[in-house]
């Protein structure tokens, strides 16, 4: 079994609690359905938003969607002039047997736009 990251971004509408944790929890639904992931196989989450998102940690969603064992860091992005504003991330760390290809990597709202060759982009 191996470690393998998923990667997952969107955009938040508004810098305000329900916004930040609505997004994130949307977006750590459509991880968990595209690979099929297992709570117990997490090995953590690391969560990033733009400088412009700072009412809520985004992590909230996952402990409201019942992960209440699983490691969860949340941290600010680079400040990068000129890159996506609003931008959630996620990187779910996850013990699998799937091969690189066969990860899912999620992007939807305004952040298609950072990784719009990934197969998984939705």
């Amino acid at each position: 079994m191996q470690c393998r990251g998923i990667r997952g971004a969107t955009t938040v509408g508004t810098d305000t609690v329900e916004d930040i944790v609505s997004s994130a929890k949307d977006l750590l639904r459509e991880m968990i359905e595209a690979n099929g992931i297992q709570t117990e196989k997490v090995a953590s989450v690391i969560f990033t938003t733009t400088s412009d998102l700072n009412a809520a940690f985004p992590a909230v969603a996952a402990r409201q969607l019942g992960w209440t064992d699983v490691a969860l860091l949340c941290c600010k992005e680079m400040d990068v002039p000129g890159s996506l504003p609003r931008c959630l991330r996620i990187l779910v760390l996850y013990n699998t047997e799937k091969n690189p290809e066969e990860i899912v990597h999620v992007y939807t709202r305004g952040a298609v736009e950072l990784r719009s060759d990934l197969s998984g982009t939705r």
